[in-house]
């Protein structure tokens, strides 16, 4: 009976130790959003977090997603002051040689039109010409241009891109990934210009030598319903649309809800009709999809405050044992709902093996990585919040050990010993000989008066 009670009350209190300890909410990550395409991503421009990709580093051609590099580099030669928004541009014959089948602005060989009117032809209406006489602005002639997007390519760190000309007309050789159109998207959004040419709906190219005016109106639904009604987005804001037989239908858009503000890509779409005979663009549908599946999921959140003590590091030397390691600052993430900082593994790597003192506050003493899944959200420096002053006496104890296990240490003081022991036989075996009641002995006699 009394074996009970004592089980009894064991069984309470370890029930109520476990009550006691706050349980992790559950965590269950967001469904996957099934994005119907060949390459799909969708990227937060305020962290440069990836809260999906699908076939991120496949190689898919862009069509006039091209176009990005090709304003890209206009607009870097325009910074450089190699050209000007309002440099006027006489259209040379290479609007001759557009291929069949081009999306065109009516630009004619001959006229004359300022490089921002050029710009807006290229990014609203898409224009293949456009992209042609720019190039030749740019670089003097088109192959050269194309060389230069190359180089440009590489240097943002395009590792599976391949230009073969300015505006993205179907060529087998030419191609890129959706993480690389993001890299050159990224790069483009640099310049303030940019967004405001490529999120304009309708632009009105004054009258020139050759034409009257014209009105631009952009291929993005998803900004503007004169193409095409029911699709259009407040939440989004341009970027490029592009489309081939061979593409399938491309579109690289950003996103504002609230705080947050995305990029997304969606490369290869295909468009199709529904049981009701409604066709379904889903280069529109799916981007308008994975953004609002990006709103609903995400959110941002501090995941570590600046001076949250993360781990001690262990010191020697010191009559203290320890130093306190804390992070250096706040980490901001963006996170899935539901999953919090609790839920994070957090991964220090300190700065040495072993700590010695002293060891000052404020000394690095490592970094903080925190995790879930593999995934990375935050990561910050570890400084010291504590000090650790150095002993003398411990110092002089590893330095004794130290000396003591040192190999050439040992062989030295053996040296030293053993020099020391001849000596002490030397004198004990020749200064025997060499005293004699008291008297020195000399070989020569102890005499040393003149000789007669």
């Amino acid at each position: 009976m009394k074996k009970c009670r004592i089980l009894s009350f064991f069984l309470a209190f370890l029930l109520a130790a476990v009550l006691a300890v706050p349980a992790l909410a559950d965590y269950a990550p967001p469904a996957d959003p099934d994005i119907q395409a060949k390459g799909a991503l969708l990227m937060d421009l305020r962290t440069g977090a990836k809260l999906y990709g699908k076939n991120e580093n496949t190689t898919l051609y862009p069509a006039s997603l091209t176009k990005i590099m090709t304003c890209l580099l206009v607009m870097e030669a325009v910074d450089e002051e190699r050209l000007s928004m309002d440099q006027p541009i006489t259209v040379s014959s290479i609007v001759r040689s557009l291929p069949a089948g081009s999306s065109t602005a009516g630009i004619k060989e001959g006229e004359i039109l300022t490089v921002r009117d050029l710009l807006y032809c290229l990014m609203v209406s898409s224009a293949n010409e456009a992209a042609d006489i720019l190039a030749e602005a740019v670089a003097g002639n088109v192959p050269d241009f194309v060389q230069a997007m190359n180089q440009r390519a590489a240097a943002l760190g395009c590792e599976n891109t391949q230009f073969m000309n300015p505006h993205g007309f179907h060529d087998p050789n030419h191609y890129t990934t959706v993480w690389d159109t993001y890299l050159i998207t990224l790069e483009a959004m640099k310049h303030a210009q940019f967004m405001t040419l490529c999120d304009t709906a309708l632009y009105v190219v004054p009258a020139t030598n050759l034409s009257p005016e014209r009105t631009l109106h952009t291929t993005n639904a998803l900004i503007d319903s004169w193409r095409i009604a029911g699709l259009k987005n407040p939440d989004v804001h341009g970027v490029k649309t592009g489309s081939t037989d061979d593409a399938g239908h491309c579109l690289v858009a950003t996103g504002q809800h609230g705080e947050m503000r995305l990029l997304s890509v969606i490369m290869g779409a295909e468009h199709s009709r529904n049981e009701s005979g409604t066709l379904v663009r889903r280069s529109f549908t799916e981007t308008t999809r994975l953004l609002n599946w990006g709103f609903e999921n995400f959110h941002y959140g501090t995941i570590l405050e600046e001076g949250t003590a993360v781990r001690e590091f262990p010191v020697s030397l010191s009559k203290t044992d320890h130093v306190i390691g804390a992070a250096d600052r706040t980490l901001t993430a963006i996170v899935p709902n539901g999953l919090t900082a609790e839920n994070m593994e957090r991964v220090v790597t300190p700065t040495a093996e072993e700590l010695e003192a002293p060891v000052e506050v404020g000394q690095n003493l490592g970094h903080v990585a925190l995790r879930y899944d593999g995934v990375t959200y935050g990561e910050t420096e570890l400084l010291a919040s504590t000090a650790a002053e150095r002993s003398r006496w411990l110092a002089f104890q590893k330095a004794a050990s130290d000396l003591a296990k040192d190999r050439r240490a040992q062989i030295a003081a053996a040296a030293v010993g053993g020099l020391v022991v001849l000596g002490v036989l030397w004198k004990l075996i020749f200064g025997r000989q060499r005293y004699r009641y008291g008297q020195p002995v000399s070989g020569r006699g102890g005499y040393r008066g003149s000789k007669r």
